[in-house]
């Protein structure tokens, strides 16, 4: 491959990675076309990208993304980029649920946020929440709350009534 193809990529990879919530490396040896289709589908309908790419390109883009550095050392033998762009967490969900029936696919770091995680984390950022879910878990508590001033409005203002009128009787008495 000639330098400017590779310069290229690079840059083209860097604009990606830099743009990502999630960016995720997972080691794709020994699966078939097939499956390696699936996983890609999975990604895709995710929001998801999933690139493999030489490790020293993907080295090379890291250069500029916080916690890059720190991502260069799980570039090793076959690596796939998982790119999230939406939501940190989706890939790790992913990855886990199809890793379960293809061993073959293994999970090497992730970072987020400039925060890198090994690959025994990935039990515990799959079981994170997506934004969705935290934004659904917001409205719903925002749901109950809005719901429920009605109802504190209703009381304090039937308490506030029910002070007036002792007053006002105790004025009538004295």
């Amino acid at each position: 491959m000639k330098r400017e193809k590779k310069e290229e990529i690079v840059k083209a990879v860097a604009e990606k990675l830099e743009k990502a919530q999630g960016i995720y490396l997972t080691e794709f040896q020994g699966l078939d076309v097939e499956k390696m289709a699936e996983l890609r589908n999975e990604f895709r309908k995710a929001g998801v990208e999933y690139k493999v790419v030489k490790n020293t390109l993907v080295k090379k883009a890291l250069e500029n993304v916080n916690g890059g550095d720190r991502l260069a050392e799980g570039l090793v033998n076959t690596t796939g980029v998982a790119i999230g762009y939406d939501d940190p967490v989706v890939p790790a969900k992913i990855i886990d649920k199809f890793a379960k029936n293809n061993e073959q696919l293994k999970f090497k770091m992730a970072a987020i946020d400039g925060s890198v995680f090994p690959s025994d984390k990935l039990k515990e950022l799959s079981k994170m929440l997506s934004k969705t879910e935290n934004i659904g878990k917001v409205a719903g508590l925002l749901n109950n709350v809005v719901s429920s001033v009605p109802m504190v409005i209703n009381a304090v203002m039937r308490d506030l009534v029910s002070v007036l009128d002792q007053v006002a009787k105790q004025k009538q008495g004295s």
